[in-house]
């Protein structure tokens, strides 16, 4: 067959699904599902009544929770202390503690732009079980000498230096942040974030024992507060319940007592916050309409015989397929990305006028799920369309689609205990691996949580997942291809 007679096959596919009012209705149909749902999902959602979410200053959502002893520090200066030691407790009942490792727990230095939550900072600190690190901007961390207890923070202009000494004597220096006010807070701080426990997290309380605080230079406050950065209440601060912040000066040191943390906030530490993916809830629906497309497109030909037809007019029985599979394809991407592109920006306009607080995510990455949820849909319909070429009848191939598809994702979409490893697999080798695509949070390694697809955490980067499904698509196309040639000969 030629070039032209490829352009006609085209043109004849394309013309058999267009005079199908029943198809294109459906086509439709499932563009508006994405559109409806969306809808639904932004005025369902009311939580005027939430505490607002601090950002930081890139305008990334944050955790900013410690407690915090501290005074001002007008130009350039220094801040050094040891900690001697830090241990942590984690809540096993109501009112109830056990010793335990939190490995994120931190103790240490910090120079912040005042006390509002979301305000730049640099700071340098001992942790459970990752050694020194330097941490700024919620999201930069850089490890420095594991065995060190000495940390020092050196302010000069707009610049703040972390050193690390396992003497006090010999430093070494970790890093440099840049960015300051004239005037700062500068002090002690502790923190210690939840515990994960199973596919879930349960307070924790750590306490320091800092000697030999020295804060030298600049033009000093006068003298040390003790303070809770955050929410006041113990319970919204993070604390185990009959736990609390705390400073007590004794022989010579300083022991604090503090939970929290200081880091980008992931879903898990906001609870009631959303995504994208949330929003586009009703792509599981058109999913369901273009699997059901997808194989009557090419069952009802041999439903009502017309498929010898067909083939007699185009004896290269690839070529009928890949031709179907492109209009078919075609259609249904322009079909999903009209109703993620309408979908998107108006769903999270009414949840946002709700109350809701959305994840944010970048334009570029919002264009990503938008084209994402699209060819999701598309390659989607081209598999329905390859199973439905072996089976012949719809029902068996709509079963087999929805079975290798739709209940994979509802699995790890909505039953929160699924275990991590079954969530990672299934999302890793199977067709729904292809829900990556819609994914816009980012995990860090620095925060403790549980990052599974109920979290909307895919173990898959985006495009990786789709690239899943887009091989079934492959593979069963080519199957395809192989019954048609030697079935229907």
């Amino acid at each position: 067959m030629t070039k032209a007679g490829f352009v006609q096959l085209l043109h004849a596919e394309w013309t058999k699904f267009r005079t199908v009012q029943a198809w294109t209705v459906g086509m439709v149909a499932a563009a508006l599902m994405v559109v409806i749902v969306a809808l639904l999902a932004g005025v369902s959602g009311d939580q005027s009544g939430s505490p607002a979410v601090p950002v930081g200053p890139g305008g990334e959502p944050v955790t900013d929770s410690f407690y915090f002893v501290h005074q001002p520090l007008a130009g350039d200066g220094s801040i050094t202390v040891s900690v001697s030691a830090l241990t942590t407790s984690i809540a096993t009942g109501p009112a109830d503690l056990r010793p335990g490792t939190v490995p994120w727990a931190k103790a240490g230095l910090i120079i912040k732009d005042g006390t509002r939550q979301g305000s730049a900072y640099a700071a340098i600190m001992v942790t459970g079980s990752h050694g020194v690190r330097m941490q700024d901007s919620y999201v930069n961390d850089t490890a420095g000498p594991a065995s060190a207890r000495w940390l020092r923070l050196d302010r000069s202009g707009d610049a703040v230096t972390g050193h690390a000494s396992t003497d006090g004597t010999h430093w070494t220096k970790v890093g440099t942040v840049h960015g300051f006010a004239s005037t700062v807070e500068a002090g002690v701080f502790v923190t210690s974030p939840p515990s994960v426990e199973g596919m879930g997290t349960v307070p924790t309380v750590a306490t320091a024992v800092f000697g030999d605080l020295r804060l030298q230079g600049g033009r000093l406050g006068g003298h040390w507060a003790g303070d809770q950065v955050g929410p006041k209440s113990s319970t919204f601060a993070g604390y185990p319940r009959n736990t609390s912040g705390s400073a007590v000066e004794s022989d010579g040191g300083l022991t604090v007592t503090g939970a929290g943390d200081i880091a980008p906030a992931v879903r898990g530490t906001l609870g009631s916050g959303g995504t994208t993916r949330e929003i586009l809830t009703g792509t599981f629906a058109a999913l369901i309409a273009v699997i059901v497309l997808g194989t009557q497109f090419i069952t009802t030909e041999y439903r009502d015989d017309l498929i010898h037809v067909t083939l007699a007019a185009s004896p290269r029985r690839s070529r009928v397929l890949v031709a179907k599979a492109i209009v078919l394809g075609g259609v249904t991407f322009v079909a999903g990305l009209a109703g993620a592109v309408i979908a998107v920006p108006l769903g999270e306009r009414l949840a946002r006028a709700n109350g809701v607080y959305l994840f944010p995510a970048e334009p570029w990455v919002q264009l990503r799920v938008e084209l994402g949820t699209a060819a999701l849909l598309a390659t989607t319909a081209i598999l329905a369309l390859a199973v439905g070429a072996m089976f012949r009848r719809g029902a068996g191939a709509v079963t087999t689609v929805v079975a290798a598809i739709v209940l994979p994702y509802l699995l790890v979409a909505q039953i929160p205990f699924l275990p991590a490893g079954v969530s990672d697999w299934l999302t890793r080798v199977t067709p729904a691996a292809a829900f990556a695509v819609q994914q816009t949070l980012v995990p860090y390694h620095q925060v403790a949580s549980v990052y599974t697809p109920y979290n909307d955490y895919y173990p898959l980067a985006p495009w990786a997942g789709l690239a899943v499904l887009a091989g079934y698509a492959v593979v069963s196309l080519a199957a395809a291809a192989v019954v048609l040639r030697r079935r229907d000969a």
